[in-house]
């Protein structure tokens, strides 16, 4: 199994940045492609960002392409998002997700349904 800790939500004015983090934990060595969802009050999940195994491929939603960018540091089971020029449209539940590692899995996933652990998701509110 593993755990996914989310941390770095907070309340932020417009413009301004944060940076989510996520940390996984048990069985490390079996964690694929991650990736970063939303969910605002009315609306569907869906996937900000997404980044492979090698974290050499990258996937980020129109709505924050050039304004969010996603990495992972392996050796410390982590993944950032940071969240640059924040928009009170950004403000949601953030949750990471992670993908069971299967032979030669290159790719990064952005489907709700592809990824088999989540954290409990941190709080983004961007103020106008």
């Amino acid at each position: 199994q593993v755990q996914l800790a989310e941390s770095g939500g907070g309340l932020v004015q417009a413009g301004g940045s944060l940076r989510l983090s996520c940390v996984a934990s048990g069985r490390t060595g079996s964690v694929g492609g991650m990736g970063w969802f939303r969910q605002a009050p009315g609306k569907e999940r869906e996937c900000v960002a997404a980044i492979n195994r090698g974290g050499t491929s990258t996937y980020y939603a129109d709505s924050v392409k050039g304004r969010f960018t996603l990495s992972r540091d392996n050796p410390k089971s982590t993944v950032y998002l940071q969240m640059n020029g924040l928009k009170p449209e950004d403000t949601a539940v953030y949750s990471c997700a992670a993908r069971r590692l299967t032979s030669y899995d290159t790719n990064y996933y952005r489907l709700v349904n592809q990824y088999d652990y989540w954290g409990q998701g941190t709080q983004v509110t961007v103020s106008s």
